[in-house]
């Protein structure tokens, strides 16, 4: 084999690998666009002798369906409001104020976001039945805030560090408060941080399918991602084309979510402020 087929076949193998593995993701996710406007869909992948709304209809006028989704909604919105909040409240006196142990607070922080959940929900679980949390939806939120504070904090006190002290001055020169400060000067300059940690905490708790699994029971509490699972044990054979419709309508606010976080993604990557002293 000379020099010349060599060179081709390496400019030509990286992109038939890729595209390989791109239609092995793209089956599943045609699959589900198919089925769901099929009234006689199947676990195989095939053309729909008719194509029906019927499917969508019946999920979207399901009260136990607009329930499990309005759940997942007040579950992640929810989570992100708090989160923002709080991680503001908190990164504010690390990028603000220099203390002793700041540098070894952060990476802690920084080593706190790696931790795998499943590492952590035995404990959890305890303590959830301990207080009275367990399967609360409220409980819930307060376990996803909890997990997600040391991403935001993280986050937020990096865009933090970008806003001039200088501006924040001249606001206590004209009377403002530490917290009013906070709400008119460095809030409005860090909306993309703000808009970056919400969108990803609610990205993250509206797909999240163990933790509402462990710490919720009753099925009238279960939030939408839980919802998908039982469509496979409520019936006695799985409706395929309702489960691929309620399987789209799931996915549309994590498509909506990540079409507004393209604007701000490139600036929320960047950590060069985490270690600051």
């Amino acid at each position: 084999m000379n020099a010349k087929h060599r060179k081709l076949i390496y400019r030509v193998l990286p992109y038939t690998i890729l595209t390989l593995l791109g239609i092995c993701f793209l089956l599943p996710l045609l699959w589900v666009f198919v089925a769901s406007i099929d009234p006689n869909a199947m676990q195989s992948l095939k053309l729909p002798n008719q194509i029906t709304g019927s499917n969508y209809v019946d999920v979207i006028t399901n009260r136990v369906n607009q329930r499990a989704y309005v759940i997942g909604l007040i579950m992640s919105v929810g989570q992100a409001i708090l989160v923002v909040i709080l991680a503001l409240l908190a990164a504010y006196p690390l990028s603000r104020y220099q203390m002793k142990y700041k540098k070894s607070f952060m990476l802690t922080i920084l080593f706190m976001t790696s931790l795998p959940i499943t590492a952590v929900m035995v404990p959890v679980y305890q303590l959830f039945l301990s207080l009275k949390l367990y399967d609360n939806i409220f409980g819930v939120i307060l376990f996803y805030v909890a997990s997600s504070m040391p991403y935001g904090i993280w986050m937020l006190k990096n865009f933090m560090d970008s806003v001039p002290n200088d501006l924040e001055e001249a606001a206590w020169v004209d009377g403002a408060s530490v917290f009013v400060g906070i709400r008119k000067v460095v809030a409005p300059l860090m909306v993309p941080g703000i808009c970056t940690v919400a969108i990803f905490t609610f990205s993250g708790s509206w797909g999240n399918f163990f933790v509402p699994y462990i710490l919720l029971q009753t099925p009238e509490n279960f939030p939408a991602s839980l919802k998908l699972y039982q469509f496979f044990g409520q019936y006695g054979m799985v409706e395929y084309g309702k489960l691929a419709a309620f399987s789209v309508l799931y996915a549309v606010p994590s498509v909506v979510m990540y079409i507004l976080s393209q604007q701000f993604m490139s600036k929320g990557f960047g950590l060069q402020g985490g270690t600051k002293g």
